[in-house]
Parts: C-alpha cells; sequence; structure tokens
C-alpha cells in the first residue's frame, strides 16, 4: 500500500503490475535522454554567437529529426501495445468473481460456488482495530487463492464506480448496464487496498476495496465458512 511522502509507485504485486513498471522506466529514459539534448542545444545555442551556415539549409539535418521522431514513438509504442494485449487476455481463470458497484458499497459473488455472496462496506473509525487503516478497512473482504488467475466481471447497480487495486495494476469501470472484465494473479500472499476510482457521489471517498491473498488451503477453509455463515 501507499505511504506517507511516497513519490513512486506501489510495490508489484502482480504480473502486470511489473510489466507497468518496466514499461514506465523505459519511457521516462527515453524521456530523459530527450530533455537532455534538447536543454543542451538550447544552452550551446544561448552562449555562443556563433552559427554554421551549413546548418541553415540543411537537408540531411531536417531528415534526421524527422525521421528520429517517429522512431522513438515506435520504441514506445511497441512495448504499451504489448501489455495492453496483455492485460485483455484471459486464460483459463480458476475461478470468476463478479463485482457490482453501489452507493456506496461493493458487492462480490464468486460464481464458482452456490449462494457464496457478501457485500463490502467501509468499516467506520470508532469500530476499527488496533492497526487498521482509517477510511481503507472493510467489514468482508475479498479473498482470493495465490498463484491463480483470477476474472472479474465488473458492473455497477446505480452510477459510474471504477474498481482498482494499484499494487496489482488493475483499474476496471463499473457501469450499469454494462458488464467489464479484468483478470489478474498474485504470487504472494498479503492485504491489497484500493479505492472507487470514479467520483461517484457524495460518499465516493467511503467505498474502498481490501482484496486478501491467502494461500489455496486456508481459501478453502474461508470459503467454507463464509457459505456456511
Amino acid at each position: 500500500m501507499a505511504h506517507p511522502s511516497q513519490l513512486g509507485f506501489q510495490d508489484a504485486s502482480s504480473p502486470i503490475m511489473e510489466e507497468l513498471l518496466h514499461f514506465h522506466d523505459h519511457a521516462m529514459m527515453t524521456v530523459f535522454l530527450i530533455s537532455t539534448l534538447v536543454l543542451y542545444i538550447i544552452t550551446t545555442m544561448m552562449t555562443t554567437k556563433l552559427t554554421n551556415i551549413n546548418s541553415v539549409d540543411a537537408q540531411e539535418i531536417e531528415m534526421v529529426w524527422t525521421i528520429m521522431p517517429a522512431i522513438i514513438l515506435i520504441a514506445i509504442a511497441l512495448p504499451s501495445l504489448r501489455i495492453l494485449y496483455m492485460m485483455d487476455e484471459i486464460n483459463n481463470p480458476h475461478l470468476t468473481v463478479k463485482t457490482i458497484g453501489h452507493q456506496w458499497y461493493w458487492s462480490y459473488e464468486i460464481t464458482n460456488y452456490e449462494n457464496l455472496l457478501f457485500d463490502s462496506y467501509m468499516t467506520p473509525t470508532h469500530e476499527l482495530l488496533l492497526g487498521q487503516f482509517r477510511l481503507l478497512e472493510v467489514d468482508n473482504r475479498m479473498t482470493m487463492p495465490t498463484d491463480s488467475p483470477i476474472r472479474m466481471l465488473i458492473s455497477a447497480e446505480d452510477v459510474l464506480h471504477s474498481w482498482a487495486i494499484p499494487s496489482l495494476g488493475v483499474k476496471t469501470d463499473a457501469i450499469p448496464g454494462r458488464l467489464n472484465q479484468t483478470t489478474f494473479m498474485s504470487p504472494r500472499s498479503g492485504v491489497f487496498y484500493g479505492q472507487c476510482s470514479e467520483i461517484c457521489g457524495a460518499n465516493h471517498s467511503f467505498m474502498p476495496i481490501v482484496l486478501e491473498i491467502i494461500p489455496h488451503n486456508h481459501f478453502q477453509g474461508w470459503s467454507s465458512l463464509m457459505l456456511e455463515t
């Protein structure tokens, strides 16, 4: 999760987020090199009064600064397209979860189990336990197993919402009357926090998302307990 005064991304907890971080570093390095070159040229032009008459009307220079930007854009676009296709690819999910956004809570239904559905509301401040996070904790956490491809089917009942967990690289709009889907997989256990990322009304800031990733044997115990209750 995020920390006070944090400037960078949260730690990657899924393969997709790792790819997004690598692409971010690749794009930032490209921007840094271009900015350095432009700053050097501007500084040189401002600190010298000499002019090279051969560069006033040089076809070679014009060709270079026309072709080079195209090459740079391609070098940025190709990795970006690869990640986009990876994010849309869903192969043999182990679990399918229906997620419905409401004003102002989330409903979950794990379709692989009959009658395993529940609502997830934000925990009020006066009910928080020691160590829990204000405005981020919920009464019922969404729980998933490790190393399992999960497909999320996301929609909304009333207005636009957005189901987002930054550390997993997941952000999908919840639109009334439309079913969007996304997928994720986490190789490690942990608790991951997110929030509704689409302004949805007065209590938009009070519908957090908590996803707990646990080992398979613990997940079976959790699902059995939820079915009993």
